[in-house]
């Protein structure tokens, strides 16, 4: 899943595709790169952020989609928790929704059932504005776990079919890095449960931390995690570095299926 944010303020690259023809341009070779999936996102959700409101939101994602629409074969994605703005995007071509918030806002179920297109939920604990004041767990894999199968039930009792469900468990949503890592260490038990799990690791804060390195020096790290969660079972691998990305996602993919001697 190759990153289009089209934002004033995304933590790795506000500002660089907010244009129409930009975003079409990093659109198009994302797929040459080999993303399977373009997500599309109008509201940073970086720490710290504030929301936007729907009319903004729509101004940003609707031009964008509508440029992509056709002119790029690969699935479209919005990254968005409105409920508004869920219902105009997959009007304006796309066909999966990304919601950080996994349908908690008023009317955000109702929309995903409508709608009909798969629906990507996430844990956060908090909001972007608060989730890195203090995140707190006393087993982070088991809550993380038990909150995301919560929403699956929630989902399916809206109307909302298993099969258009998959989970994200949110890393650096509301997590200190020890809770990044024994999430990833723990993903197995999250893809037990037999939906696919998608992973954002990209440029994480994670990453600059450990490994004491500025925005622009974490590929290797980005990619690093990308293979971990792989392995991990991890079915989407959301990243900004698409390239990169998908060459590690295929080498742990080739090796993964090889047969023992």
């Amino acid at each position: 899943m190759g990153i289009l944010n089209v934002t004033p303020d995304s933590f790795s690259d506000g500002g660089v595709f907010v244009g129409a023809d930009q975003a079409l341009a990093h659109a198009r070779q994302m797929e040459a790169d080999g993303a399977a999936i373009i997500d599309v996102g109008g509201e940073s959700t970086r720490p710290g952020s504030r929301g936007v409101s729907v009319d903004e939101e729509l101004s940003r994602v609707i031009p964008v989609l509508e440029a992509l629409h056709g002119e790029v074969s690969v699935p479209l994605s919005v990254d968005t928790s409105k409920p508004a703005v869920m219902r105009a995007a997959v009007d304006a071509g796309a066909g999966l929704i990304n919601d950080v918030m996994a349908l908690r806002r008023d009317g955000a179920l109702a929309a995903a059932r409508d709608l009909s297109v798969p629906v990507c939920l996430m844990h956060m604990q908090g909001t972007p504005e608060t989730m890195q004041d203090k995140p707190c767990y006393q087993h982070v894999v088991k809550e993380v776990v038990t909150f995301l199968l919560e929403r699956v039930e929630a989902a399916e009792a809206a109307g909302i079919e298993r099969c258009n469900l998959m989970l994200d468990p949110g890393f650096g949503f509301g997590k200190t890095d020890p809770h990044n890592a024994e999430l990833l260490k723990g993903l197995p038990k999250l893809v037990g449960h037999g939906l696919p799990v998608l992973a954002g690791l990209s440029r994480k804060s994670l990453v600059g931390r450990v490994l004491g390195r500025a925005m622009e020096e974490r590929l290797a790290g980005s990619v690093a995690l990308a293979t971990m969660a792989t392995m991990h079972g991890a079915r989407i691998i959301r990243a900004h570095d698409v390239r990169e990305t998908v060459d590690a996602v295929r080498l742990v993919n080739y090796v993964m299926a090889a047969q023992g001697a």
